[in-house]
């Protein structure tokens, strides 16, 4: 029984503490927690707040680099378009000049044929005459000796 005085006893002494800690809670709650819950929602909201600009922010600029790779890709298509065009000027200007050298060519081995025909009938020609005037030379002079001998 003496525990269970010595609790009451115990019990009785502890209400004002009791009631001390009580009110100490109370005012905590009434004045710093509610405050420190309002700046830290206060806070929440700007930074999400924040977030939610960074996040804008970041979909823009990933916008912004979408477009500009897009031009870019644009822009080397139209250097690559130029390029081809001016290799196929240059290409049609190369053949252009291959078929006319080609044309000049055989035109001078056309013309160095038909010199070297006219050449070689000229050739024929003096070749015959002169064939026939040797042949004439050469009776002449076998037959010549043979008719002044007489025929021996």
């Amino acid at each position: 029984m003496n525990i269970l005085r010595q609790l009451g006893e115990f019990l009785l002494a502890s209400i004002p503490t009791i009631i001390c800690l009580l009110v100490v809670w109370v005012a905590y709650r009434n004045i710093v927690q509610r405050k420190l819950e309002q700046v830290l929602e206060k806070r929440r909201a700007l930074t999400e707040g924040l977030l939610e600009k960074a996040r804008a922010d970041i979909g823009k600029a990933e916008e912004l680099t979408t477009q500009y790779e897009q031009r870019l890709r644009e822009a080397r298509s139209q250097i690559y378009k130029g390029q081809e065009v001016r290799r196929r000027h240059i290409m049609e200007k190369r053949s252009a000049a291959l078929e006319d050298a080609r044309r000049h060519s055989d035109e001078l081995v056309q013309h160095a044929r038909t010199r070297l025909d006219n050449d070689m009938s000229e050739a024929r020609t003096t070749l015959d005459r002169q064939a026939d005037s040797l042949a004439a030379q050469i009776i002449d002079s076998i037959l010549k000796p043979l008719a002044a001998t007489g025929g021996r």
